[in-house]
């Protein structure tokens, strides 16, 4: 009987557009525990939203099984149409007026120390949303006295009025995140402008707000663009910065161009500090909330980066 030729399976052409193997160091251990349990029926109890599912969050079991999650208000459907995002876009629902109560009741029940809220960006409204993050920390704070709260926050389009809203509730700690480099800022956040972020953070800062932000690696930026990004946000005062490792969510999103190895996040850490962070948490699994208990605290990040380079 003739033997077949043999024919590789391999096409050259489809390899390429294959995703790039996961390295080991982004494994991640799967939501187990009475904790994980505990926190995942209070979320569905009172109908709320986590950025940690609508994120895909690679923390999410490490973070809900020491019970603490991040709260998503004003829905979970968002205007913008981000290329890294995870969380729906389309038409948001109407506002729910009673949500940040719904909130600051879980966070009650909860017994946490620190919490983190987020939302979509409800371009849509008049307000932004802003009224209803306004409302949200006064009832987190009239709740839980003793709870230190970070809020990560959409850019508003900028309007300082808006911003304004953020700065009279007083949270602890005022995210805003940039998640890229400058020069492909409109790939990866399709409706957001890099300077405009800036210029949150600086409003931020000069309402005597405790400033942080975030970015994202392997979306095809180089270090001297990072470099130059930490740079201008030491110039407006940013006192935070955490960058982590882009994970692309789904198929339709932006596709990861290089898997940044942990020896490479730990050298921007050292850079950070030497440029002028207060705190910079800097991994492949950090991700903006990613122990950020420890963010809310001045000096502290800094101070042990000094005693251990003593």
């Amino acid at each position: 009987m003739q033997e077949l030729p043999v024919i590789s399976t391999i096409d050259t052409t489809v390899q390429e557009e294959l995703p790039l193997k996961k390295p080991n160091w982004l494994r991640v251990k799967l939501p187990l525990g009475e904790s994980y349990k505990h926190v995942r029926g209070l979320v569905d109890k009172h109908k709320l939203h986590t950025i940690c599912e609508s994120g895909n969050c690679p923390n999410m079991g490490e973070c809900w099984g020491e019970g603490t999650a991040t709260f998503m208000i004003l829905g979970n459907v968002c205007t913008r149409s981000c290329g890294f995002c995870a969380v729906a876009t389309g038409r948001p629902g109407s506002v729910d007026w009673d949500e940040p109560q719904r909130v600051a009741e879980a966070i009650h029940l909860m017994k946490v120390k620190h919490a983190v809220v987020t939302s979509v960006d409800r371009d849509e409204l008049k307000d932004g949303g802003s009224i209803i993050w306004y409302n949200t920390i006064k009832a987190i704070k009239n709740l839980n006295p003793d709870t230190t709260l970070e809020t990560l926050i959409p850019d508003f389009r900028g309007f300082k009025d808006q911003i304004q809203r953020i700065i009279d509730a007083a949270p602890e700690v005022v995210s805003h995140n940039m998640e890229t480099v400058e020069r492909i800022t409109k790939q990866v956040r399709i409706q957001a402008k890099y300077r405009r972020s800036l210029e949150v953070l600086e409003t931020l800062k000069q309402g005597g707000m405790r400033t942080k932000t975030g970015i994202m690696l392997g979306l095809g930026e180089t270090k001297e663009e990072v470099i130059q990004t930490m740079q201008d946000l030491v110039n407006v005062g940013t006192d935070v910065l955490t960058i982590g490792q882009y994970l692309q969510p789904t198929k339709k999103h932006l596709k990861v161009q290089r898997f940044v190895h942990p020896d490479e996040f730990a050298e921007l850490r050292e850079i950070g500090y030497t440029i002028g962070f207060d705190y910079v948490e800097s991994g492949p699994l950090v991700r903006s909330s990613y122990h950020s208990e420890k963010h809310v605290i001045p000096g502290y990040g800094k101070n042990v980066w000094l005693n251990n380079n003593l």
